[in-house]
């Protein structure tokens, strides 16, 4: 009897120690799993923190080489566009550049211009005029005891805000401007700037929406510009005798702002869009730009401040122009 019980107990204990060793290798492989997947995450991050230092040193060279180029060439002479390519490191990049008198400024713009791309963006006239008074009131400074008070406007609207009263900091600020649906900013972000700085825009480079939006265009007038504008020198006296009815809503405004478009290929495949908006040195005169040329020879750095930088974005594609006779 004492026998059985001996070997039983035995048994019992074996059994437990094969349960004990089965639980640790578990443990172990639970671990080991663990650790591996660590391992690949860290790895992937790590991968992910290279390409995105590359990447920022990429689009920082081809800023720094589009600031060299227009800065070495006199004010006068500028390109209003251009473009060119390098390789550097796994990666070729393809650098677009255009003025950003090519856009709308919000802060800067008539209402007539306002009014006018809204109509061309599918807006009626009323409304497109009803908008335009309320992006130039949100951005115009209050005054007191005004009769036309704009925060009154919000307010029987049921909002909880007031308009800024101070320049736009961002397009994206149209969004909180009464009456702006999200449709029409959809339609609206390709052609503005609070960049640029100007009344004015460039003809020579601005899309068809934009050119078409100058007071007094028409439709026949806008396709005669499109067909022969390729072709004009950048001289005021020309440009403005082929706007025809526009011609005295425009002019040349200085070249100081542009913005910046690169495409990287990296060898392995990986594709990126960056998108950024420069302000070249100086401030337009003759000894600025003498200026900076000089910063731009000795260190491009100092030549550019960039003013608006993203990455990986979209590629934003215009609507159809709805062309009307006013």
């Amino acid at each position: 009897m004492n026998g059985h019980l001996r070997q039983a107990a035995r048994s019992s204990e074996a059994g437990f120690v094969i349960v004990a060793v089965l639980w640790i290798l578990m443990a172990l492989a639970a671990l080991a799993m663990i650790f591996s997947v660590y391992l690949a995450n860290s790895a992937r991050a790590l991968g992910a923190t290279d390409i995105s230092i590359e990447r920022d040193a990429l689009v920082s060279a081809s800023l720094e080489l589009t600031a060299y180029r227009l800065l070495l060439v006199d004010e006068k002479e500028r390109p209003s566009q251009g473009s060119f390519s390098f390789r550097m490191d796994d990666a070729d990049a393809l650098v677009t550049f255009t003025s950003e008198a090519a856009r709308v400024d919000l802060n800067q713009a008539p209402k007539e211009m306002l009014a006018g791309l809204f109509q061309v963006l599918g807006l009626e006239q009323a409304t497109a005029d009803e908008l335009a008074d309320r992006v130039i009131g949100w951005r115009t400074k209050s005054k007191p005891n005004d009769a036309n008070d704009e925060s009154a406007l919000y307010l029987a609207r049921g909002l909880n805000y007031a308009p800024r009263s101070a320049p736009f900091v961002h397009v994206n600020e149209l969004s909180l401007v009464l009456g702006a649906t999200p449709t029409i900013i959809e339609r609206m972000l390709p052609f503005v700037t609070v960049f640029s700085k100007s009344a004015d825009i460039d003809p020579l480079v601005a899309p068809a929406e934009v050119v078409a939006a100058l007071p007094g265009m028409t439709p026949q007038a806008l396709n005669d510009f499109l067909k022969q504008r390729s072709s004009l020198p950048r001289d005021p006296k020309a440009i403005a005798a082929a706007l025809g009815p526009a011609k005295a809503a425009t002019t040349l405004p200085e070249n100081k702002t542009y913005r910046v478009q690169t495409m990287l290929r990296f060898d392995k495949g990986r594709r990126v869009v960056s998108e950024a908006v420069i302000l070249l040195a100086g401030g337009g005169s003759k000894t600025d730009t003498t200026k900076g040329q000089a910063a731009a020879k000795q260190n491009v750095k100092g030549a550019y401040s960039t003013l608006f930088w993203r990455d990986d974005y979209g590629e934003i594609v215009g609507r159809p122009l709805r062309r009307s006779n006013r």
